[in-house]
């Protein structure tokens, strides 16, 4: 998919990452209103990773879906926004992982209502990180999506796979579905706290749900469509298969 790149050098400007060797954030658009976020941080065993989240604007109000990577970028983020006469309106983390969360403190700080599931929550503070500043519950057996904006945003949970809070986001007017890190095309990535045993089951149920999405945006692999919630499906499936058979050597 072809992207509108509209900003920026921040980084290169001022010198934040630079002396990090990290790359600037960068924002594109994605549609009239829609906006991808684009930051980057270091891992161990992975090096440099690009982690997209979107940015949704409804009558001049902005929500942010996910953080970028740092307090820093999020600052950048919201500094930009608010420069082309946007009200940052609120965030939604769609997991416990800093890749998602790591701007929460900043927002909270500056009065900017932050949201998560009660479970990211819990998780949050398990690891001694600031919780958002609004939480709202979400299960597979009873409620299992979200308003943040009614008839516009909505936050949906399929299931554990990538972690067991990972929950989704569904801009309905634009059929664009914000898969974060469960969405995972081309190999599963990061394990540590994924529950691989309901990942397939949990894929197969974000594919019946939103089979009509016309753009699926992961958080570390290309933007696509539907087809890549069936990618993800697939490599749940080899990789709990893959599992039972390294489980059954190690016997």
């Amino acid at each position: 998919m072809k992207l509108v790149s509209i900003i920026f050098l921040f980084g290169l400007l001022d010198g934040v990452h630079a002396s990090e060797g990290l790359p600037a954030l960068k924002i594109d658009v994605l549609q009239s209103g829609i906006y991808l976020h684009t930051s980057y941080e270091e891992y161990a065993g992975y090096g440099i990773v690009a982690k997209q989240g979107l940015v949704v604007v409804e009558d001049q109000q902005a929500y942010l879906i996910d953080t970028p990577v740092s307090a820093t970028d999020t600052e950048k983020l919201v500094t930009w926004l608010e420069a082309q006469g946007f009200n940052v309106k609120a965030s939604i983390s769609s997991h416990f992982h800093d890749d998602s969360t790591a701007g929460i403190a900043w927002l909270n700080t500056h009065t900017i209502p932050t949201y998560a599931s009660s479970l990211t929550n819990a998780l949050l503070k398990e690891e001694g990180k600031e919780p958002t500043s609004q939480a709202f519950i979400l299960s597979t057996l009873a409620q299992n999506s979200f308003w943040l904006v009614p008839d516009k945003i909505q936050v949906f949970y399929p299931g554990p796979g990538h972690t067991q809070d990972n929950v989704e986001v569904w801009i309905a007017e634009h059929k664009i579905l914000f898969g974060g890190c469960f969405i995972k095309p081309q190999g599963l990535g990061n394990l540590s706290d994924a529950v691989l045993s309901e990942w397939p089951t949990s894929a197969k149920t974000l594919m019946e749900h939103y089979a009509e999405a016309k753009i699926v945006v992961p958080s570390h692999s290309d933007i696509g469509n539907a087809s890549l919630l069936r990618l993800t499906w697939q490599q749940a499936v080899e990789g709990l298969a893959q599992r039972h058979y390294s489980n059954a050597v190690l016997q």
